[in-house]
């Protein structure tokens, strides 16, 4: 069997087979097969797709490159969460301690930022000393003690995806539905989680742009879960501006402190109570309402808070943090962004937008570039607002003074103006089952 074949089957519109699909995923793996095969494949997936038993394949063939956990050990229901990546997209920071206030287990394997999404991974690692990488054991017995754990992908857990993850970033194959789906469940389905909730973003910052591909999304990846054996629901949300007010790895953690703290703006909590009530539900048997108040009465209450600070301290981070955010990474240029014109904002292209934080430093162009904690946009109005010529529209964050031209450009390229006040979007699509 040879890799130059699998890729012209592919390349014609052949489906492959469980055993080459095998192969080519365990001689990446193993540096076997070298990134330029694999970056032609993954292109020929791109425009030729999978029919759903491939999908399946790809899932278990990255599924069980590594490890997998079993988390049979650890008490109570056990559950994990994962978003397709969005701009301002933190629901997990707000999510996990959430639920786990209210006796979930939330045992949670995350990535890292992809195009110009960020992940949750390096959201964490812009709070001093926290630590994305545990042992198994260790993950386990967190989940056990503090009632949740949130690591990067190991060495040993999925190997694969994290290889794939990070080739897909440079090569324009972020948005296919196979790779997405056997990307995403098959972390989820190696963390051991039996219970699972997916956030399926759409819109113009999300990889899905339409809701007919991001129901395709949704369905693919429930089906997957539940082949294995396993509770999953997936919430479709809005992704056509960005989620919240801040957009950035530790401008995101604010903003997630503000959400706990119960001063969070209302788009973000509103996707956050959405998703940790379809978990309490999937997970605990509560009724919609029911599940809805809980988590309310968990931020309201501060139990939610409480939690995020013994998960964070469990896993060496400063969780002083917390308490005083201005100990986050700061950076040391803050610029006013400024209205060019008087008007309603009709819409704000979510990518741009992304795009913009990312030039300041808070993306990555390729998988071995730096991520600046600090950088990032803070958000002063957003659609539907209505703001006078030379009004304040965002501040960027930037310890590189000469992005903020071109992260200006982008930014004012993704506002569309108009002169009435446009219709409100829905917030949550729907559920699929």
């Amino acid at each position: 069997m040879r890799m130059s074949d699998l890729i012209v089957k592919k390349r014609d519109g052949q489906a492959l087979t469980t055993e080459e699909i095998r192969y080519m995923i365990d001689g990446y793996s193993r540096g076997e097969i070298p990134d330029y095969q694999m970056s032609a494949m993954t292109m020929a997936i791109y425009f030729r797709g999978m029919d759903r038993r491939e999908t399946l394949d790809l899932t278990m063939a990255m599924m069980h490159s590594g490890e997998t956990l079993d988390l049979s050990d650890v008490s109570g229901v056990k559950a994990d969460k994962h978003s397709t990546g969005g701009v301002g997209d933190k629901t997990s920071l707000v999510l996990v301690p959430m639920v786990a206030s209210l006796g979930v287990k939330m045992a949670k394997m995350s990535g890292r930022g992809l195009g110009h999404t960020g992940g949750t991974v390096d959201k964490l690692e812009s709070i001093p000393g926290y630590q994305t990488t545990l042992s198994a054991d260790a993950f386990m017995q967190q989940v056990e003690d503090v009632g949740v754990a949130v690591i990067g992908q190991s060495g040993n857990l999925t190997p694969a995806d994290k290889k794939l993850y990070a080739l897909r970033d440079v090569t324009a194959t972020i948005d296919s539905l196979p790779l997405i789906t056997s990307s995403i469940m098959s972390k989820k389905l190696a963390a051991g989680a039996h219970s699972i909730v997916l956030d399926v973003k759409i819109g113009s910052g999300a990889f899905m742009k339409t809701l007919e591909d991001g129901q395709k999304l949704a369905e693919s990846m429930v089906r997957i879960g539940k082949a294995c054996g396993r509770n999953v629901v997936a919430v479709m949300s809005n992704m056509d501006i960005p989620l919240g007010f801040y957009i950035g790895n530790a401008l995101e953690v604010r903003e997630a402190v503000e959400v706990l703290r119960g001063h969070g703006c209302p788009d973000l909590t509103g996707v956050c109570i959405t998703l940790a009530a379809n978990m309490l539900h999937l997970c605990n048997g509560w009724p919609i309402e029911e599940a809805t108040k809980q988590a309310e009465e968990a931020i309201s209450s501060g139990r939610a808070f409480e939690q995020m600070k013994r998960w964070i301290a469990a896993q060496g981070g400063d969780a002083r943090v917390l308490d005083d955010v201005s100990l986050l990474p700061q950076a040391a240029v803050q610029y006013e962004l400024k209205a060019p014109q008087a008007g309603y904002i009709h819409h704000m292209d979510a990518q741009k937008i992304g795009e913009s934080s990312a030039i300041l430093g808070a993306g990555r162009k390729t998988k071995d570039d730096a991520i600046d904690f600090a950088a990032g946009i803070v958000l002063k109005e957003k659609t539907g607002a209505k703001v006078e010529q030379g009004q304040t529209l965002a501040v960027l964050h930037t310890n590189r003074p000469e992005t903020l031209a071109d992260a200006e450009r982008v930014f004012l390229e993704a506002i569309r103006w108009g002169t009435d006040a446009p219709e409100a979007q829905p917030l949550i699509y729907g559920i699929v089952k």
